[in-house]
């Protein structure tokens, strides 16, 4: 099983970025946590992160060519607007799991809407760290699901 995990703009910061919204965890070390996660399960975890649209879209075409078995995405910023990721998302065949470290929903108003919401299986938001994890664990479930699903 691969599961694609997608970072967006401004998230190469975590750890420096707002520690009261977003703790002092590093994107490494949640890396370094989704893989040993996925290995447990039985998942193979490659994580991206960039700060350009562009580089988001291409990276989602590829995983679209490489018939990822799932996708966690935390879009940042572009979650509010970008509909060219969105775009991209809804080319996969695979289940989307939109993640997001800090509640959006308590935060700032323009935060509260996600472009990318209607075409994610589910959002995982105000958990931190966990929430990541969480995603990962929903997302191994819900592939697990099809498999079996079509084993029998």
């Amino acid at each position: 099983m691969n599961i694609l995990v997608l970072n967006g703009i401004n998230l190469n910061m975590f750890g420096k970025r707002d520690p009261a919204q977003y703790g002092t965890t590093t994107l490494a070390e949640i890396d370094a946590s989704l893989i040993s996660l996925g290995q447990e399960l039985g998942a193979k975890v490659e994580n991206f992160q960039t700060n350009h649209e562009g580089d988001m879209c291409e990276r989602i075409h590829r995983a679209h060519a490489e018939q990822v078995d799932a996708v966690l995405i935390n879009a940042g910023a572009w979650t509010h607007y970008s509909y060219g990721i969105r775009d991209a998302l809804a080319i996969l065949k695979c289940p989307i799991f939109e993640v997001h470290m800090s509640n959006i929903h308590a935060r700032e108003a323009f935060r509260h809407h996600s472009v990318i919401a209607e075409i994610a299986k589910g959002q995982i938001a105000g958990f931190g760290v966990d929430s990541y994890l969480l995603a990962l664990r929903a997302a191994v479930s819900a592939v697990s699901a099809v498999s079996a699903m079509k084993a029998a």
